[in-house]
């Protein structure tokens, strides 16, 4: 089995079936819909494979500018796509990786991120989230790592950034990880340590919810609330993974 120092190697998608193949339908569950998912996003989700497809050895998220209505009768500007592990795998506790190639742009906004299993009882942001990695408009040389949690979600998450010396995340792959180990968090980017939270750096009365199995979500989402910017953004925008993989302490 594979070792990562400390870590075991305890589930992988590496993305190297053949050009055109769906996400593994094993490990992965493609969501689809138009209702804005919480944050009045302007695409709609869907598993043709112009959105999500695997390529070249990554997984390619490919968020394009088109009319879109979906089997609902919703109707979106947008589509793209967003696949999660839910029912598939989860895991308390853990490193948890993945090499992404970010796109860039005013508007669009790559994700992956964790989030608890109990979420379809308790509902969000009691399940708590995890967001490992989010590239957030035209800022290309910043990224930013979260907690979510009762007291302190949505714009009031405990939020990190992290950012280049020089370039843009969407000019090279980068692997972005959480270690996260019983009262405490620890956010990289490239082997690099940026950000730590602790039950400590909670606000008053807020929980801390990171003490039960999360599953795994990727997405590249469309923005109707990004940064201002000058320079309007080109689609289609790609987002490209090329693993992911979560390990748990020896």
């Amino acid at each position: 089995m594979k070792t990562n120092g400390a870590w075991v190697l305890s589930w992988q998608d590496e993305f190297n079936a053949p050009n055109g193949t769906p996400p593994d339908q094993t490990k992965w569950i493609e969501e689809t819909g138009g209702n804005g998912w919480g944050n009045g996003e302007l695409q709609y989700y869907t598993s043709r494979r112009q959105n999500i497809r695997q390529e070249n050895g990554d997984l390619v998220i490919e968020a394009i500018q088109e009319k879109f209505t979906g089997p609902d009768g919703v109707e979106r500007d947008y589509t793209s796509a967003r696949v999660n592990t839910r029912g598939r795998f989860s895991q308390e506790y853990g490193r948890f990786e993945a090499r992404i190639k970010n796109p860039a742009g005013r508007g669009v906004w790559p994700a992956f991120w964790l989030m608890g299993d109990d979420f379809s009882t308790v509902g969000w942001p009691a399940c708590g989230e995890i967001d490992v990695m989010e590239g957030i408009g035209p800022q290309g040389s910043e990224i930013h790592g979260s907690i979510h949690g009762p007291g302190y979600s949505g714009r009031n998450s405990l939020t990190s950034t992290c950012q280049l010396a020089a370039g843009n995340f969407s000019d090279a792959f980068h692997v972005f990880a959480v270690e996260w180990e019983p009262e405490v968090l620890r956010f990289y980017v490239d082997g690099k340590l940026y950000a730590t939270k602790t039950r400590a750096d909670l606000p008053a009365g807020g929980p801390w919810v990171y003490d039960r199995p999360f599953f795994l979500i990727l997405d590249l989402a469309v923005r109707n609330h990004a940064p201002d910017s000058t320079a309007p953004t080109v689609f289609p925008q790609r987002m490209l993974v090329d693993y992911v993989r979560v390990y748990s302490r020896r």
